[in-house]
């Protein structure tokens, strides 16, 4: 006698939060994700995630990488980190995002952060102006 088996169901795949950042190459390596996702940069559907959060297509990522904030909704699953294009099929980025990303670069483009160029050891004039703007701040 033959038992009978459960009608298949279609099983929805699903995929860590840490490997699915690395696999879609926001991150350079797995720890640096988990680290991020630990961090508090990376919300799911609105709310932090653990690295080890299952995530499933149709899922809302805000990811803070660097300079940049991006909001992607998940399209497929990899386990694998592949080539760059083959990454960017991971995920849309909303229209809203890409231009807010577009405006925030171009802004640090136009205002670059000062720097000091001083060469070798600061003279005494360098280090009362570095004083001097170190106490403008407070």
């Amino acid at each position: 006698m033959m038992a009978k088996s459960a009608p298949e169901q279609p099983t929805e795949e699903k995929l860590r939060l840490d490997k699915w950042l690395w696999a879609a190459r926001f991150y350079k390596t797995r720890s640096l994700a988990a680290a991020a996702a630990e961090g508090g940069k990376v919300l799911v559907n609105g709310d932090r995630a653990k690295p080890a959060k299952s995530l499933k297509t149709g899922d809302e990522l805000v990811i803070r990488a660097g300079w940049s904030e991006y909001t992607v909704v998940i399209r497929a699953m990899s386990e694998k980190r592949g080539p760059a294009s083959q990454a960017a099929k991971l995920y849309e980025e909303t229209q809203a995002s890409r231009e807010k990303r577009e405006h925030q670069a171009a802004l640090r483009r136009a205002n670059p952060l000062p720097t000091f160029s001083f060469k070798g050891r600061p003279t005494k004039r360098d280090r009362r102006q570095m004083e001097k703007l170190g106490d403008s701040e407070d």
